[in-house]
Parts: C-alpha cells; structure tokens; sequence
C-alpha cells in the first residue's frame, strides 16, 4: 500500500510540473482561479491517501461554487494560501522532475546511445568509453530513484500547508459538521413523516365524513320527494341540494389539499406516475418526457423533486402567459435531474416571492439544488437535480 501511496506522489507531482504553465498563466485570473485550484489540490491530497474535506458541494457547478467562494472571505484564508503554494511548489516539482528524469533516462540508456555514436552528458559527466557508459546505467537508476523521492517530499511539503491553510484537523469543527448534518437529516424525516400523517388523517378521517354527508344528503332528498307535502317537498329538495353542493365542493377541496399535502401517487406509484398524475391535472398542455427508473429515489427526494415541479406548473400557468410547459425528467441509479421550461415572457426570479426559493432549500436539504434560466422574453427552465439518497 505504501509502495502505490509513492507511486500516486509522483505521479501527481509530474502532472504539477507539466501542468505549471497553465498554472502561471491562471495568475492573470488570480481569484477565480484560487478556489479551483486549492480543490483540486484537495482531491490530489485524497488520490494520495490523506484524508481532506472537499469545500465543494457536489449538487453545485464548479461555476456556481467559484462565483459563491469569491463573495465569501475563505477564499483570502484558505484558497489562495493553497494556490500560491500551489504555483511555488510547481515550479520546484518542474525543476526537479526535468532534469531528474531526463538526467536517469540519458545514464540509463546511454550504452544505447554510445552504440550511435552519442556521448550523452548528464552534468559534468560525458562518457569516453563503452564501459564508462555501462557504469552509467546504475548512476541512472539511482539518479530516478532520487528524483522520485525529492518528488514524494514536495508532495508531502504540499499535505504540510494543505492541513494549516484547511484547519482540516479542527476536530471540533467536523464533530459539529457532523452533528449538524445529523440533524438536518433528522428535521427531513420528520417532516416528511408528518406530512404522510396529516395526508393519512386528512384522508381516512375528515374526506370520508364528508363523503357519508353527501350520500346522507342525497338520501333525504329521495325520502322528502317521497313523503313530504307539496310545498315541503320544494324546499327540503332545494336546501338539501343546496347542502349536497356545499358538501361536494368542500370534499374537492379537501382531496387538492390532501394531493398538495402529499400525493398517494408518489407514495403509491413513485415519482414517475405522480409526475405524470401532475401533468395530467395541470390546465397546461404538457409534454412529459421520462427516462430511467425511479425504485432507486428515496422518498425525501423523490418528494423535493415532485413539488418542485408542481410549483413550476403552478408558476407557468399563473405568470408566464402560454398555455403549454415541458418536463424532461431523468432518473438513474445516483439520482435524479428535471427540467421544467416554457416560452413565456420570461425574467423570473429565484427570489421573486414565487414559493421556489423555499423549494431551492427543500432541494439543497437532500444534498441537490435548484436552477433558475429566465430571460426577459425568452422563457423559463426551471432545473432541479439531487442524489438519489441524501449524503446524511
């Protein structure tokens, strides 16, 4: 294990060297490129066996990362530390890995040099004579040797200032990173809990009393037809069709809020059939497109996901001014992504008071996140991704 920990050393450090120039050149873009290069750093340090923590959050574009890193002050204490450290060493890894390597492949095969009439010189030493090339070959593979452990010491010089720019040994700080991620996991069962309980009731408690009110009602309104004078029969009929349409209007409502409470679909069928359920009942003409399978989405997910598009439905028919939306929905083994777009007059806002910044929480409760694309003019895509279990 401690042989392959080396071999990723110099591998990783032979990647620096060749990739300084670009390095160099990212100076000219000194802040935004900071942040991309310390995390990358991070996972260098993790391919290498040391335990980092990733800064990135793996719902979020490098994009969305970088632009939030740079309105942030972490940036000025822990990446650029790493980057300048980053450019420094780079340079001492390019050094040493140039000659070094090229000094041993010249000692090495300078036997097969001399035989093309080459005396390859390496330093101060040019050989004269075959043997004096032959006796080359083990200064070679020393010199390799050597170069490979100057390597491994930057790279391990490069983990030194990693850990003191991070503070990735605060133990207090990862005790309540974690600690904080088991609640978070905590409040998101139970409030999912507690919205199946209240659908539950709402369902098998006050829906069915309504339902026997209007059967009851009905049925006093076949027995006055039948036994009441004239003049009673008019007006028993009257208020209890009356009753009767107050009782239907109210069980109706009571069903939308039960479905907007949590859907027996997605209970019941998963998140595909109540995307398409959705579709059906929603005043717009839509297009849904679906791919992959959905038995691999918890129910959080699955749930964030479902109102996400509801509300994006809901928005659509409200302020966009068309009669048609798109959902393109995939779903696969690590998690899901959908895309709810439409041609309207566009300019939506995230922040706008439209219900999706408290779904773009709901989103990044679950580990994903929640895009919003709208031009003025130029429609609405409304993109919504996350795991398809939550990292808690």
């Amino acid at each position: 294990m401690a042989q392959f920990r080396v071999v990723r050393r110099v591998l990783t450090e032979s990647i620096a060297a060749m990739a300084f120039p670009f390095l160099l050149l990212s100076v000219l873009i000194a802040p935004v490129s900071a942040p991309v290069v310390a995390e990358t750093d991070r996972s260098r340090a993790r391919f290498c066996g040391v335990e980092t923590m990733p800064l990135r959050p793996s719902a979020d574009s490098w994009a969305q990362w970088v632009a939030r890193q740079l309105r942030s002050r972490s940036i000025w204490r822990t990446d650029f530390p790493i980057y300048v450290t980053a450019v420094i060493l780079s340079v001492l890894s390019l050094v040493v890995a140039f000659f070094g390597f090229i000094g041993a492949v010249a000692l090495i095969f300078s036997p097969v040099l001399w035989l093309f009439g080459i005396a390859a010189q390496v330093g101060p030493f040019t050989p004269k004579t075959m043997q004096e090339s032959l006796l080359a070959m083990p200064a070679g593979i020393a010199l390799g040797a050597v170069t490979a452990s100057m390597l491994t010491g930057i790279s391990l010089l490069r983990d030194l200032f990693l850990r003191t720019f991070s503070g990735s040994r605060d133990t207090d700080l990862l005790a309540k990173l974690e600690e904080l991620r088991t609640s978070r996991a905590s409040l998101t069962a139970a409030f999912e809990f507690e919205r199946q309980r209240i659908e539950r009731d709402l369902h098998d408690g006050a829906q069915q009393e309504l339902v026997a009110v209007v059967m009851r009602l009905g049925m006093l309104e076949a027995t006055a037809t039948a036994t009441a004078t004239a003049a009673d029969q008019e007006r028993i009929v009257r208020l209890a069709r009356q009753a009767q349409g107050h009782a239907e209007r109210a069980l109706e409502r009571l069903r939308e809020t039960v479905r907007d409470i949590h859907p027996r679909e997605l209970s019941d069928l998963g998140l595909i059939a109540a995307v398409r359920e959705l579709a059906a009942r929603s005043p717009l003409r839509v297009e849904l497109t679906t791919t992959g399978d959905d038995a691999q989405l918890s129910s959080p997910t699955a749930t964030a996901v479902y109102f996400t598009v509801s509300e994006a439905l809901t928005n659509i028919a409200k302020h966009a001014g068309v009669g048609s939306a798109r959902i393109d929905m995939r779903c696969t083994a690590t998690g899901v992504r959908v895309r709810v777009r439409d041609d309207g007059a566009g300019g939506a806002r995230i922040d706008a008071g439209s219900g999706l910044a408290g779904l773009r929480e709901r989103m990044r409760s679950v580990g994903g996140n929640l895009e919003i694309l709208s031009p003025a003019g130029g429609g609405t895509e409304v993109v919504a991704s996350a795991p398809s279990q939550p990292a808690w």
